[in-house]
């Protein structure tokens, strides 16, 4: 029997500032799916159906695209949320304490919560690897170190069983992480700004938005 892959696409809102300068939040999203990709065919036909237009689109990028370029995107991710699940980890970041604010320690950590809320239970039981593929890591220091410390999460994490692999591509070549982009984008607006009205679109796919500090327990919001 062939490998049987489950595929989650990251991407982050926010920054990692903890001064008063920084954004109130952080966020990490993940999309997770499986072959076949539905959305590629729809989402490379619209890119060079706005080129056609008179667009200069050399891949989707939520904060920088127009609004127009927005809605369309949102149109054709709402087309096929049942073949998505959007899960996001959401970090208060005045309430990080000094010691978990390193760059090695609080990207690994926040990342290893999300996949192991994300891949607990029976979540992967059918699946013989898990790939986890991100846009370039969000600080240029401590590269190598990151990235171990991230790996060292995921296998602490994951089940077992499960294989894994971690993988850093330019967004620009996936779409399926400027999916993910646009998904975070939705879910980091409603938190740092109060604005859901992107989040409303995609929402039936939210299964979860993981508040890591929230008081007194861990809480759950759907919406």
């Amino acid at each position: 029997m062939a490998p049987r892959y489950r595929y989650v696409f990251l991407d982050e809102g926010g920054n990692l500032d903890f001064s008063p300068s920084g954004t109130k939040y952080f966020t990490l999203t993940t999309v997770t799916t499986s072959r076949p990709f539905a959305l590629y065919g729809p989402l490379s036909a619209l890119r060079y159906d706005l080129i056609e237009l008179g667009l200069d689109i050399e891949y989707f990028h939520a904060a920088e695209d127009r609004q127009a370029v927005r809605d369309k995107v949102f149109a054709e991710i709402q087309k096929h949320l049942a073949d998505l699940r959007i899960d996001s980890l959401i970090v208060e970041k005045s309430k990080t304490g000094p010691a978990l604010q390193a760059m090695d320690q609080f990207y690994p950590r926040m990342l290893g919560y999300l996949l192991r809320h994300l891949f607990g239970g029976d979540a992967v039981k059918n699946y013989d690897e898990v790939v986890v593929m991100t846009d370039s890591l969000p600080f240029t220091s401590k590269r190598r170190v990151v990235e171990k410390a991230v790996k060292t999460e995921l296998g602490r994490m994951l089940p077992s069983h499960i294989r894994y692999r971690l993988l850093h591509h330019s967004s620009k070549a996936c779409l399926y992480l400027q999916v993910a982009d646009y998904c975070n984008w939705a879910i980091y607006r409603k938190w740092e700004g109060g604005d859901r009205r992107s989040l409303d679109l995609i929402s039936p796919a939210v299964k979860s938005q993981y508040d890591i500090f929230q008081t007194g327990t861990i809480r759950y919001y759907k919406k």
